[in-house]
């Protein structure tokens, strides 16, 4: 009786054993079918491993591969590590990348070639430099890849000295470097004496007029408003209120800035006489008198000493 109790057990315990590696089998290969055909449709490319700064050289251990659905591949991006980096030639980083950001053909330089700012421009645009001093440069708080307006103060043709307007020049434009420096700084201020701008030819030409008939400034801009480009006007000392302080009136509501207007000048404040206080009346003069008083028990009596006139 024991002895077919046991075979029972057995026979259960096989069955049930079985039933487990069938099922782990059709687990398995359910999930071999479907990484099959999510690999079906994917690419490999090339991605960051580590942030790479501008000048950074390549290697295969700042890249890895990710899967990439075939039809979202970017543009210019490498599938091997040999088509990536050929042997006995380096890339260097022509922009900073981030973790796990593609590493394009326009981000990093040609196989044995050094970086350099011609590399960093794309298609019909041109770098110019502009001169910037502490406050044109916002303090030194831009930095490379930030964008910028550029502004420019100029005096009006045929004006006199006091006749200066302030015009928006361009706008959203990216700065390539500042002084020699093309690697961002960690947010430090950088100490320079020229700003390189990405700009378009004709922009260049802009520039370079700008420098000679006026001043240029830079305001930098909020990363994430390239297309916040506002109507701007042009602004001048009427704009400023300038004519309480430097004699100049102030332009009226509807007249062009920038145009005199005349001045009403006020008369000259006339002083104010006040008539002379009247006299007050003599009143009588009541003698100066000394009273002493006298109390008896519970009667008291009052005595004038003598009186005199002042």
């Amino acid at each position: 009786m024991l002895r077919r109790q046991s075979l029972i057990a057995l026979g259960i315990a096989v069955v049930l054993g079985l039933v487990a590696v069938f099922l782990a089998n059709t687990f398995i290969g359910s999930k071999e079918r479907q990484f099959e055909q999510a690999q079906a449709g994917t690419t490999r490319v090339a991605v960051a491993s580590i942030p790479l700064d501008y000048g950074m050289e390549l290697s295969s251990d700042k890249v890895r591969f990710v899967a990439y659905p075939a039809d979202a591949v970017p543009a210019g991006s490498f599938a091997n590590i040999r088509e990536l980096l050929p042997p006995g030639q380096r890339r260097l980083a022509l922009r900073p990348m981030g973790v796990n950001e593609p590493i394009l053909a326009t981000k990093i330089s040609g196989p044995g070639q050094g970086a350099s700012i011609a590399a960093l421009l794309p298609d019909g645009k041109r770098a110019a430099s502009v001169r910037i001093n502490d406050v044109s440069g916002v303090a030194g708080f831009i930095q490379p890849n930030d964008a910028v307006d550029v502004l420019i103060t100029r005096q009006l043709p045929g004006a006199s000295g006091d006749q200066q307007v302030t015009d928006m020049l361009l706008q959203n434009i990216r700065v390539i470097a500042m002084g020699q420096q093309a690697k961002n700084a960690d947010g430090q201020p950088v100490d320079a004496r020229t700003a390189t701008l990405e700009v378009a030819p004709l922009e260049a030409q802009k520039l370079a007029l700008g420098q000679q008939v006026g001043q240029l400034s830079l305001v930098l801009r909020k990363p994430g408003m390239e297309q916040d480009n506002l109507a701007v006007q042009t602004v001048s000392l009427g704009d400023l209120r300038y004519n309480r302080f430097a004699g100049m009136s102030a332009v009226p509501a509807g007249q062009p800035s920038g145009q005199p207007v005349p001045v009403r000048r006020l008369a000259a404040a006339q002083p104010v006489r006040r008539p002379a206080a009247a006299p007050r009346p003599a009143g009588p003069v009541r003698p100066a008198t000394t009273s002493v008083e006298v109390v008896r028990g519970t009667a008291n009596s009052s005595y004038e000493v003598g009186g005199y006139r002042e």
